[in-house]
């Protein structure tokens, strides 16, 4: 499941929540950004 975090105001944003409308349900911004998984390095043997 996707995390989304609002720009404006820094709360997580349930992906259900920005399915139904783009704006923040908490401060009613319209930026909403998706969190990035951060990339796992593995070395080659």
């Amino acid at each position: 499941m996707a995390s989304y975090i609002c720009f404006e105001c820094g709360r997580k944003v349930s992906e259900t929540d920005v399915r139904r409308r783009i704006r923040c349900p908490y401060c009613g911004s319209k930026i909403i950004v998706k969190e990035r998984v951060t990339p796992t390095k593995m070395k080659a043997r």
